[in-house]
Parts: structure tokens; sequence; C-alpha cells
């Protein structure tokens, strides 16, 4: 079976820059890519403190960093596609990345929601597709879904699967299709849910986070996590699910969109349904 040796990241912002240090501290040579040079550097000061904080200063020389996506493709393995939950924006992606990649490299989507075979059809290469999906933070949520597209080899889902018990993550495989996948499907319950009570005026926000906490033994309530995912985010994961099912119910509030379009995105712009400090 090949060997993945090298790996590159498309969308160095909170998920994409995680997958990225946790595939660094393994000692795989990492490319990352995004069109955002902030971004990007904010990436760079995150994976070299961890790879300090894990006493592997050496490890940083084999990260490099682009703004030209074919630059960050060059001699990769595995392509993780790690960019806004956009359908459109990802087939264009997956287009660029199918171009541009060598023609045994896999290409993967991180997407927390959307299933691959609605993005296959942007590549060549469909017995090259996966879902590999990470629950951030990945170094206290060390797990990962891995599903196939319509036309997956088992040589790829082999190989995905291998490279994420290589990082120490656990793989959740899904034996069939299903939109949202394992643990997001009934995260996505839970979520629904709550914004439904806060968008009713049933119970305020602190109060849903801590019977969810008390009960679950969590460190983090619905709103928390939602503001820690971000806003933007959450409300596009939703709107995936309200377009797959047709149900008014999975349809997000929409004091949730005005949040968005406010800018009030959770911790990455500092104001959600909390208010953080850096």
């Amino acid at each position: 079976m090949r060997e993945i040796k090298n790996v590159s990241v498309i969308g160095a912002g909170f998920t994409g820059k995680q997958i990225a240090a946790i595939t660094a501290l393994n000692e795989y040579i990492v490319s990352i890519f995004d069109i955002n040079l902030d971004i990007l550097e904010e990436a760079k000061k995150y994976i070299n403190g961890l790879l300090k904080r894990n006493k592997k200063s050496e490890l940083i020389n084999n990260v490099s960093y682009y703004s030209q996506i074919e630059d960050a493709l060059k001699n990769t393995d595995l392509v993780i596609e790690a960019i806004p939950e956009d359908i459109v924006l990802k087939k264009g992606i997956f287009s660029q990345i199918d171009k541009s990649a060598p023609k045994n490299a896999i290409i993967a989507t991180n997407s927390s929601s959307i299933p691959v075979s609605k993005i296959e059809e942007a590549v060549d290469r469909k017995d090259k597709v996966l879902n590999i999906h990470f629950y951030p933070p990945i170094p206290t949520r060390p797990m990962a879904d891995i599903m196939r597209g319509t036309k997956t080899s088992e040589e790829t889902f082999k190989i995905g699967k291998k490279w994420i018990e290589s990082i120490g993550c656990h793989p959740i495989i899904l034996k069939k299709e299903y939109h949202g996948f394992v643990f997001n499907r009934m995260w996505h319950a839970a979520r629904r849910e709550a914004l439904k009570i806060w968008e009713g005026g049933y119970a305020d926000i602190e109060t849903i986070d801590l019977a969810w906490k008390t009960f679950t033994g969590m460190k983090m309530g619905p709103f928390v996590l939602m503001d820690a995912i971000g806003l933007d985010t959450v409300y596009l994961v939703q709107m995936s699910y309200y377009h797959e099912s047709g149900d008014p119910r999975d349809k997000p509030p929409d004091a949730l969109k005005t949040m968005v379009e406010k800018g009030d995105l959770g911790m990455k712009s500092g104001k959600g349904f909390y208010i953080w400090r850096k």
C-alpha cells in the first residue's frame, strides 16, 4: 500500500492550522496554503508553538507556508481541504487541486456536513477522494470521520484510514454515505434544538449551556462551542442540513443570520453569543 509522506492543507484557519500542526507533530512534510497572509502568519505561530511545547522544534523546518495553491501541491501525497462550508467554493478548490496535484495524490475534504459525493464531480480522479473530517480542538478530540465518495477505491480508503491512525486519531468509519457523518449528525440535533430554545426565548444561552455541561460533564455548552467553531460556519452548516432535508426545523434562526451579517462570529471576532477577549 502506498505511503503518505507529504501532506498539503488547503485553508489555514481554525481547523486547517490544527490539522497541519498534528500532521507535522507526527513527522510528515507539511505544506499549508491560504490566500490570507495574516491567517497564514497566525497558523505559523500556532504550529511553531505546538511543536516547541512538544519539544520537537526541529520539525518546524518540515512545514512550509504558501499563498499560491500550486506551490503548496508540489510532490503532495494527500491533500486536506479545510475551507469554509460552501459547496461552490469547495468544488472550485477541488478542481484547482485536481489540476495541480500529482496524479496519484488523494484529495480529502474536511467538510463538517457535505458528503464528498457532492463535490467529486469537480475532479477526474473520483477514485481518490474522501471525507476526512476532524473535530477541533484536535489534541483533546483525537478522531476523524472517514467516508467514501461514489467511486472511492478501497486502496484510497485504506490509505486514508492508516494516515488518520498514524497521527494519533481514531478513524470513525462510515459504512455508507450519511449527511453529517457520525458525531456531527448527533451534534446537529443538539445544536438545532439549542438554537430553537434560544430563538423562542424559552431560556437564556447561559442556562442552556449550564444544563448541557451539568448533564454531559463537558467543559463547553452548545453556545460556547458554536462561538468556538465560528457562527458563520455554524450558519452554513445548518443551511446545508436544511437544503438536504427540506425540513423547516433544520433552518437556522433568522437571528443567527443577523449576527453573522453584523460580523458577530464568535471567538474569532471577539463577539458572538458571548463576549471574548484574546
